[in-house]
C-alpha cells in the first residue's frame, strides 16, 4: 500500500489547485489513492434525498478528497508549510520540520 505523508489530525497547507494557500485540518486519509479530506477544502455540494437523519433532504455541501501531493504539513513554529524528516528517540520514530527542527503533531 503506499505511504501517504500526512496523517489525521494533521495541519496542512494547500499547495496547488483551485484552494491554493488555504490552511485547513486532514479528516480522512486513503492510503489506496493518495487521496485526503481537509476541512474547508475543495467543497462539493450533494444533492440528498430525504431520509431518517435529514427528513427535509436537499442540498448539502461537504469536503471531497484532493491528491495528497497538493498538501504540505503546516509547522506552528515556523509558520510556513515544510517537508517532514523522520528522527527516531529511544524506540519512537518522530516527525519533525526540515527548517526549525520542531515535532510535527
Amino acid at each position: 500500500m503506499p505511504k501517504v505523508h500526512v496523517r489525521k489530525g494533521d495541519t496542512v497547507v494547500v499547495i496547488a489547485g483551485k484552494d491554493a494557500g488555504k490552511k485547513g485540518k486532514v479528516l480522512e486519509v486513503y492510503p489506496k489513492t493518495s487521496r485526503v479530506v481537509v476541512e474547508g477544502v475543495n467543497i462539493v455540494k450533494r444533492h440528498t434525498r430525504p431520509n431518517p437523519k435529514m427528513p427535509q433532504g436537499g442540498i448539502v455541501e461537504k469536503p471531497a478528497p484532493i491528491h495528497s501531493s497538493n498538501v504540505m504539513p503546516f509547522c506552528t513554529k515556523c509558520d510556513k508549510p515544510v517537508r517532514v524528516a523522520k528522527k527516531i528517540e529511544g524506540d519512537k520514530k518522530l516527525r519533525i520540520c526540515r527548517k526549525c527542527g520542531s515535532e510535527l503533531g
